[in-house]
């Protein structure tokens, strides 16, 4: 039987993670709060196997109380987060369910607590820690505008195959087709998403998804070759190789 305590600064959420944990048969709940200054101390007290941890509260967030835990169970974030965030919950030692929690994916936690319940979780704190730095930074843009004469196209950032600067203006490719941006390389590196995009050459950002294949360039570079009609080739400065093949996952 996994043992467990509930924080959420709203008790309505409390009452109904505890009767969803309680109802599967597989929990003893020893300890719930709706006040979060209060946590550290009912955490203590009660020593719990896991830790089902609301992230927003005020006061108190979940990765600050984390901070004042001597000894840090296993932790599972509740959030209202959307998909974008909750990539940075993958890890081994925590879980995540979204705000309203179902059934069937509350099971797959317990199922990964019960996994980990006995062994080396890490330090979560430092976990927590890049968390909340990760959550702070601004979301990446969805779409970037392109203005024609008097017209406004909006492109779909996911389509843009890479970015160039040229003659002192920025431009995004989307199916072969240049579009005028008005931003730099480097204003465009704080937005864009940076899972998704990497700067290969000081005059280019290239979508990794468009990818197709590296090659040998000239002076130990690399040469990029995307996926499009075009089978368009992108150089890669060299000290900018080792970058990119991480972000590729290329050994």
């Amino acid at each position: 039987m996994i043992t467990a305590c509930v924080v959420d600064d709203e008790p309505p959420a409390v009452s109904r993670l505890v009767r969803m944990l309680e109802k599967t048969g597989r929990v003893r709940v020893v300890g719930r709060t709706s006040d979060p200054v209060a946590a550290p101390a009912l955490v203590a007290e009660c020593s719990p196997d896991a830790l089902f941890l609301d992230v927003q509260m005020p006061e108190l967030n979940g990765f600050e109380l984390l901070e004042r835990l001597e000894t840090v169970p296993l932790v599972v974030f509740t959030t209202a987060f959307d998909q974008y965030a909750l990539a940075a919950f993958e890890t081994n030692s925590v879980d995540y369910l979204v705000k309203p929690i179902e059934a069937e994916r509350l099971d797959r936690a317990l199922d990964r607590i019960e996994r980990l319940r006995g062994g080396d979780p890490g330090d979560v704190r430092v976990l927590a820690r890049e968390l909340a730095t990760h959550l702070a930074r601004p979301r990446p843009i969805e779409r970037l505008s392109s203005r024609v004469g008097e017209r406004t196209l909006l492109l779909d950032v996911a389509r843009i195959t890479h970015f160039v600067s040229r003659d002192k203006l920025t431009f995004a490719t989307v199916g072969g087709r240049e579009h005028l941006v008005d931003r730099t390389l480097s204003q465009l590196e704080e937005v864009l998403d940076r899972d998704r995009f990497v700067r290969i050459h000081r005059m280019t950002i290239v979508n990794l998804a468009a990818v197709s294949e590296l090659d040998r360039w000239v002076d130990g570079g690399v040469l990029v070759r995307l996926r499009d009609e075009q089978k368009t080739e992108l150089p890669v400065a060299r000290d900018r190789v080792r970058t990119l093949k991480e972000r590729l996952r290329i050994p």
